[in-house]
């Protein structure tokens, strides 16, 4: 019987963390997915106000039209200013979504189709983000880049 017990607890030791951090991660990857989403909501109606609330304050930014990296909050709001009411999204597709976590960062790629009359446009994303000492996730990179057949 004791080493019954003595089996049950080790296993509980080796095991429950890891069941534990398995739930805790799959919670991370459901927050994380909502939060892009409904970013991805927003802008495809021409409002950035999603990301932009959703990034630090020191955020730092690649896309195609960037010819170096944006550093700053700042300097993504500006960024986004022109697009501001310019984007028209009719459906989105974001594709096999997939978020790694690991303590107070975390990781989301996917890839997104975004639908604008008969067109399609394909990309991919990379967002990294960081849970704030306030139990909020904010963005702290994103790395968005066209997709093309080589």
């Amino acid at each position: 019987m004791k080493q019954f017990i003595l089996l049950t607890l080790l296993l509980l030791i080796f095991f429950a963390p890891m069941s534990f951090s398995q739930t805790k991660n799959k919670d991370i990857s459901e927050t994380i997915i909502a939060l892009e989403k409904g970013a991805l909501e927003k802008w495809n109606q021409g409002d950035p106000s999603g990301y932009l609330n959703l990034s630090a304050e020191d955020v730092t930014y690649f896309d195609p039209a960037t010819e170096q990296r944006l550093d700053g909050l700042d300097n993504l709001r500006k960024y986004y200013k022109p697009m501001e009411g310019q984007i028209n999204v009719s459906k989105y597709e974001m594709l096999n979504p997939k978020v790694t976590a690991m303590n107070d960062m975390a990781v989301l790629t996917f890839s997104l189709h975004s639908y604008k009359e008969d067109k399609v446009f394909k990309w991919n994303c990379t967002e990294v983000y960081r849970l704030g000492s306030n139990g909020q996730w904010k963005i702290i990179h994103t790395h968005w880049s066209f997709f093309t057949k080589p």
